[in-house]
């Protein structure tokens, strides 16, 4: 019975894609209110070598069994570590290193259309009218709620160094989204634990020249706490949810999803920091979903 009901939400990519959006939407305000105690190399280090000691023990029977494919495709797996894992957050949290929460919620509003530009110009993928719409619905809504319903705020919007970093991180992620058509036919459990080990290593040098030459990580309880959070639910959780997601349903209308990010980063200050709820919340909450929805329609 619990086997069977696991199996249909694993199978469920609107309900997959959801909790990634719920989990990175803690990632995101987490990374940048801890960004003065945690250096940001220390935090993607730290997140990777954790996250790779929760989920070894679950995937080495995996492993064991699929290591023949893994060796013969470790230069796509290398790929898939070293941009979607490794350089994807590291580069997210040095940007919210140098930017306000503001500016990082409106970088991150483009993901989807980059996922739609690396489909496009690797695989030839087109997007339909419906996926245009929306992708134009739901993100009116991410900015409406980014705004706070004045535009004068946007109208104030200036790109600056570390907007320019999570830019660069998010180019990555669209083209890691494109390309998980290419991953190996390897279960779920070895794809997340190769490539997580692929980042925790290739984070090890700069976390070293960081620890070095920059600034250094405190361990303390807050600490702890936020290395268990990212190690936990944006990384093991989310990534499996977000692989499982794009393989069901495709990069494109899955990309989409990423949108819900923003609006579960305002439901959780409405509900955990106690902001009142204002008419553009529920404005750009719909306008949202009827994006994503339409969306991630099948023609």
């Amino acid at each position: 019975m619990i086997s069977r009901l696991a199996e249909k939400l694993y199978s469920n990519a609107y309900l997959l894609l959801s909790l990634t959006a719920l989990f990175w939407a803690g990632n995101f305000v987490l990374g940048r209110g801890i960004h003065e105690f945690i250096p940001p190399i220390a935090l993607a280090w730290t997140r990777w070598f954790f996250a790779t000691l929760v989920v070894l023990p679950f995937a080495i029977p995996h492993l064991k069994r699929d290591w023949p494919v893994i060796r013969a495709n470790l230069p796509i797996l290398a790929f898939f570590g070293i941009i979607g894992v490794g350089a994807f957050n590291t580069l997210s949290y040095t940007g919210l290193n140098y930017t306000t929460a503001l500016n990082g919620l409106v970088m991150q509003s483009s993901g989807p259309v980059l996922i739609i530009i690396a489909s496009f110009f690797i695989f030839g993928d087109k997007i339909s009218l419906r996926q245009a719409l929306g992708i134009t619905f739901s993100l009116c809504g991410v900015l409406l709620m980014i705004a706070r319903g004045d535009p004068s705020v946007l109208a104030g919007f200036e790109l600056n160094t570390g907007d320019l970093w999570i830019l660069t991180a998010l180019s990555l992620w669209g083209l890691y989204t494109a390309c998980l058509r290419l991953r190996p036919a390897i279960h779920s459990l070895s794809f997340v634990a190769t490539t997580f080990l692929i980042a925790f290593a290739i984070n090890t040098p700069f976390f070293v020249w960081e620890h070095m030459n920059m600034r250094q990580i405190q361990f303390d309880a807050p600490t702890f706490a936020a290395i268990f959070y990212v190690s936990i639910f944006p990384s093991v959780l989310a990534y499996i949810c977000f692989n499982r997601g794009v393989e069901l349903i495709g990069a494109n209308r899955a990309g989409v999803c990423l949108h819900l990010v923003p609006l579960f980063g305002a439901i959780l200050a409405i509900t955990l920091l106690g902001e009142e709820p204002k008419t553009y919340h529920f404005i750009g909450i719909a306008l949202i979903f009827a994006g994503v929805t339409l969306a991630a329609r099948k023609a």
